[in-house]
C-alpha cells in the first residue's frame, strides 16, 4: 500500500481522532473507508461535467428517448 500525505482542517482532524479513539480503529482505516465510499461519485461527477461542457460547446450530439428506443429496438 502506498503512503499519502493529507492535511486536514483542525475540526475534521479532531473528529477523526475522536472516532478512532472511541472505536479502536485507526484514522487511516476511516480515511480509506471515506475515500472508497465517495470516489465513484466524484468520478461520475467529473465525467458528467466533461460531457456537459462538450454538449454546451456543440462538440457532442444528444438523442431523445424516442430516438434511443428506436435505435435499440425498444420502441413500440
Amino acid at each position: 500500500m502506498a503512503a499519502v500525505s493529507l492535511r486536514l482542517p483542525e475540526e475534521l482532524k479532531a473528529r477523526l481522532s475522536n472516532l478512532s479513539e472511541r472505536t479502536g480503529r485507526s484514522k487511516t482505516y476511516y480515511m480509506i473507508e471515506a475515500i472508497k465510499e465517495h470516489i465513484g461519485d466524484l468520478e461520475d461527477l467529473y465525467i458528467a461535467e466533461q460531457r456537459l461542457r462538450k454538449h454546451r460547446a456543440g462538440r457532442s450530439k444528444s438523442y431523445s428517448q424516442k430516438e434511443m428506443e428506436k435505435r435499440y429496438g425498444l420502441a413500440d
